[in-house]
């Protein structure tokens, strides 16, 4: 595995020097971007009522240096984008790992000082429509690289995005490795098994998707995308995004629909997933009040790759996904931004989660319910030396009626990030 990484890696070095050895390069040199992000992160899980550990908790420090460059000259133009991460230990116990900020021995469950990792891609681009080959950030309903922790998830592999077709976007790729959260090396996709959704153990060396969103006016876009996680799971996805206006304000409509079983040989088991969701807000001013719903049908949970989280209705929650077999799930937000009282760079968001019909007899039972209250108070500093500086405070707190054996156990959640991107070039 890391002979084949270096390899790439070496490769890729070398495509790059014969690039730059020719006189076509001007804009790939005056396209270049580098930007440092330092984030620092604290994670703090108190589990409540009957539970193996009482609390994750971590403290970390991290770099993210995202070097991409532009295009060389001509018909065909190539590029090398580079990412470079590091993460650092603060604090941490072995009674208390687990936050997916550090990575640790699982045997003494002792987190590694630092871990660190580089990830190249080769890039080219035909008129509108670029290709990429290496490490990869998709963000999408169907895979997207979790940015949810200290350093963000990666996959490896090769990825297509077109805009030559007027107000179509449209998106392609094939990938064969995934580098989780708290790791610093690719390891074959498998899809996420909490509370025992799935049969453990199942891998997959290659995830293929496609499909686009098209902008039929400015303020509606639909979008289509066929997945498939080879011999686990396919899943079609579809969604519209619209926006209204309305009295002193919009009506901003997010509808997500996606339909998944079970493919090839089913290393997974049995897939048969129906989820629903619809999220519906008002927004005026520096308010916005939304409410949303989402159903889970059919006979098991909802599938997506392990390490990350499903970007479905619940997306964004801290300590659970809200996607266990037959759930129904409510959901209250209302978010603030006090630019609208004269504190640019101030925002809020409180929202509240109640899912309930959770089917799992092996862990209490056939009507359970579980709930969510989620607090957020984030600052960005406007204007000074320290401009950029972003402060952000986030507070769950979240219960369910599943026994201790459960993947997700009621807990307060404590989550504090600074964050500060600079732009060296």
């Amino acid at each position: 595995m890391y002979t084949h990484a270096f390899s790439f890696r070496l490769t890729g070095l070398g495509i790059l020097a014969a690039l730059l050895s020719q006189s076509a390069f001007a804009d790939f040199i005056k396209d270049s971007s580098v930007t440092l992000t330092a984030r620092n992160f604290y994670l703090d899980r108190d589990y409540k009522g009957e539970t193996p550990y009482a609390a994750a908790r971590e403290w970390a420090q991290g770099f993210i240096v995202k070097a991409n460059s532009g295009f060389t000259d001509g018909p065909v133009g190539f590029g090398l984008d580079m990412t470079g991460l590091l993460g650092l230990k603060l604090d941490s116990s072995p009674d208390r790992t687990g936050t997916q900020l550090l990575a640790y021995n699982p045997v003494t469950r002792e987190a590694r000082d630092e871990y660190s990792e580089l990830g190249l891609a080769l890039k080219g681009k035909v008129s509108k429509t670029r290709v990429s080959l290496g490490t990869q950030f998709p963000a999408l309903p169907v895979i997207n690289a979790s940015p949810a922790r200290l350093l963000p998830q990666s996959f490896r592999g090769a990825y297509l995005i077109s805009d030559d077709i007027d107000r179509l976007t449209v998106h392609a790729g094939r990938m064969d490795r995934v580098n989780l959260r708290d790791s610093t090396d690719y390891q074959p996709m498998a899809v996420a098994s909490p509370n025992g959704r799935f049969r453990p153990g199942a891998t997959s060396e290659r995830f293929d998707f496609y499909g686009g969103d098209y902008r039929w006016t400015d303020s509606l876009t639909v979008r289509l995308i066929h997945a498939e996680l080879q011999d686990i799971y396919r899943q079609d996805f579809f969604g519209v995004l619209h926006t209204l206006p309305f009295g002193a304000g919009k009506v901003r409509s997010d509808i997500r629909v996606f339909n998944s079983r079970e493919d090839g040989q089913a290393k997974a088991g049995n897939v048969d997933n129906l989820n629903i969701g619809g999220m519906f807000s008002y927004l005026w001013g520096g308010h916005s009040v939304g409410i949303g719903y989402m159903r889970q049908s059919g006979d098991t949970a909802f599938p997506y790759i392990a390490g990350g989280e499903p970007v479905v209705l619940s997306d964004g929650t801290m300590s659970a996904d809200f996607v266990n077999p037959r759930e129904r799930t409510w959901a209250l937000r209302y978010d603030y931004d006090f630019a609208a009282s004269g504190i640019p760079g101030l925002t809020g968001m409180v929202r509240y989660l109640h899912g309930d019909n959770i089917d799992l007899p092996a862990l209490g039972g056939s009507n359970l319910s579980e709930s969510s209250k989620d607090l957020e108070l984030a600052y960005v500093i406007q204007s000074g030396p320290a401009k950029g500086l972003a402060f952000r405070v986030r507070e769950a707190f979240y219960r369910n009626q599943q026994g201790a054996a459960s993947t997700f156990r009621s807990d307060n959640e404590t989550r504090i990030n600074v964050d500060y991107t600079l732009k060296v070039w």
